[in-house]
């Protein structure tokens, strides 16, 4: 029988991010691979998200030095770094193109530590730059229609074939909206959170009806979205294509944000309850994965910097994500689906405990979405925040939505 939470596995979390823990912030990773061993923006509030919920104080304030050594990072155009050095404090702002979901995540964790910590003091120095982040998110929409603009490698999934407007970071911006909207009292805000939502619900959702085309983002999504999926949140769309694949990480934020009505919800819990009961394990980040023969394979094939890891069934080509399946379920606990979060919150620990060199809870990036072994870099925090986030939402501790 799987037991959802073994105690191990919430301790092993937690001494992760303990090993993890610098006076910079959380390291990406205690595996003494360069690029890991940094403060990363994405990485580091979803880590600092986690540690939040435990209520350590030690944790809490590795947070804090995260949030400090990312905003004071922060260009001055108002984006955010990828990652900076501990020791140096350099920064980098990614390889072809910046990380537009850093904006948002970075405010995300900004105001969730100032509201459940009641501590004012970060949020009262870093006010300056928040307005810088949602200025540059605003000049993102480069025409002012309430939707930003991802470029390829734009996002977490920075080897995949994605760019457009991706429904994963629209919902990071309107989370940092209604956030910050709320602390600062800015009705301003709030009012464009809202507009965003309704874009959103009218787009990102397949009706499988003839829309009118005026009511549309573009005219073109009115023959493009004809064979689309019905039964989940879209995953984005540009101008020459809706991508069919399935998204986890911005169906998990619908549903954590309360993304359109009961009707949608339940349609979508329908879908993850059979993909859950069918893979007998976590879900893929992306499905279906994208095959050599496949349209879009041109596109995935030569999208890396060193090597190329996109094949079927691994990283971001239908690999299986700790931290994206923690997220969904927490979002499955606030739905009150105890029986689907159990499940999978089991899986979650099975996943994370398995390690190739034999030794206890591996914490991979990663595992292969058929064979499920580990794949990537071991010991990766966020790996761990998973762990722990799903354990806090079955205690009944929740973020600020």
């Amino acid at each position: 029988m799987l037991t959802a939470f073994p105690s191990d596995a919430y301790q092993a979390s937690l001494k992760l991010l303990y090993a993890a823990s610098t006076p910079s912030g959380f390291l990406a990773s205690v595996q003494p691979i360069s690029n890991y061993q940094r403060i990363w923006t994405r990485d580091g509030v979803i880590t600092g998200l986690a540690a939040l919920l435990t209520g350590d104080e030690k944790l809490v304030a590795t947070f804090a030095a995260t949030l400090r050594t990312i905003f004071e990072a922060q260009h001055p155009t108002g984006f955010f770094p990828s990652n900076v050095v501990p020791d140096t404090g350099q920064a980098s702002y990614g390889g072809n193109c910046g990380r537009v979901d850093n904006v948002s995540w970075a405010i995300i964790g900004l105001l969730q530590y100032t509201l459940l910590t009641q501590t004012d003091e970060l949020a009262t120095r870093y006010a300056g730059r928040i307005e810088q982040a949602f200025r540059v998110l605003d000049a993102w929409e480069f025409n002012g229609r309430h939707l930003i603009y991802v470029p390829q490698s734009g996002d977490w999934a920075d080897e995949y074939v994605q760019h457009g407007y991706m429904l994963y970071d629209q919902l990071l911006r309107v989370w940092a909206l209604e956030l910050a909207g709320r602390y600062w009292q800015r009705p301003a805000w709030l009012d464009q959170a809202r507009a965003i939502r309704a874009v959103l619900v009218c787009n990102y959702w397949n009706k499988g009806d003839a829309t009118d085309a005026q009511s549309l983002y573009a005219p073109n999504l009115r023959h493009q979205r004809l064979n689309m999926p019905r039964t989940f949140w879209l995953m984005g769309f540009n101008s020459s294509r809706v991508y069919a694949q399935f998204d986890l990480a911005a169906n998990v934020l619908a549903l954590l944000l309360d993304l359109g009505t009961k009707t949608h919800a339940d349609c979508l819990l329908h879908y993850l309850q059979q993909q859950i009961e069918a893979r007998q394990f976590l879900l893929p980040a992306y499905t279906p994965a994208i095959l050599p023969s496949d349209e879009l394979a041109p596109e995935l094939r030569d999208n890396y910097a060193y090597e190329f890891r996109n094949q079927p069934h691994q990283f971001h080509n239908g690999g299986l994500w700790p931290v994206w399946n923690g997220w969904l379920c927490a979002a499955l606990w606030q739905q009150q689906r105890a029986d689907m979060a159990d499940r999978l919150c089991a899986h979650l620990s099975m996943a994370n405990h398995l390690n190739l060199s034999g030794a206890r809870w591996g914490f991979y990036e990663n595992l292969h979405g058929i064979t499920h072994a580990p794949i990537g870099v071991p010991f990766c925090t966020w790996s761990a925040a998973g762990q722990l986030l799903a354990h806090s939402y079955r205690a009944g501790k929740r973020l600020v939505r």
